[in-house]
């Protein structure tokens, strides 16, 4: 699912907890595992490759990273897709992540490819964000700042990237 960029806010902000920083309440690493290892099997199926997957992530605030191989993409560059630990939130980005701007990824990123991810997406009830607005200025409850001294804090931080 997609959400709009007011939905999107909400959710941001509503699962954005000081106390849990690279985990919310409650979290089930069993069933959160479970869905990446079926959203990765379903990405290989889809593009017809090995996709490349990080399952080794720690001190972080996402759960692991799936890159489809640029020759199996029909926009001809590698395509990240990158699982956050908190409410089954996913963003979906050329790669390297934040190395185009808005523009330029949509113009490069074929819809292809776009409709075969997120048709695996929805399948498994990921809800996707878009990767520039996460590229925001962070002005949420939590002290990212206590994690990254020095950098400028952006949601992008707080929910899919080490901390």
């Amino acid at each position: 699912m997609q959400l709009d960029s007011s939905g999107t806010w909400a959710l941001l902000r509503e699962l954005d907890d000081p106390d849990h920083m690279e985990f919310p309440r409650g979290h089930d690493h069993r069933a959160v595992r479970s869905r990446f290892e079926q959203l990765a099997a379903g990405l290989d199926r889809r593009f017809g490759c090995a996709c490349e997957v990080d399952r080794g992530v720690q001190d972080a605030s996402h759960h692991g990273r799936i890159d489809v191989p640029e020759a199996a993409t029909r926009s001809g560059h590698c395509i990240a897709v990158i699982v956050s630990n908190f409410g089954g939130l996913v963003t979906v980005t050329l790669a390297p992540p934040g190395s185009l701007d808005e523009d330029e990824e949509r113009a490069l990123f074929h819809d292809d490819d776009r409709h075969r991810i997120q048709d695996e997406l929805d399948a498994l009830g990921y809800i996707s964000v878009s990767p520039h607005l996460l590229e925001t200025r962070y002005d949420g409850v939590s002290d990212l700042a206590a994690y990254r001294p020095g950098e400028v804090s952006t949601w992008w931080m707080r929910f899919f990237d080490y901390l």
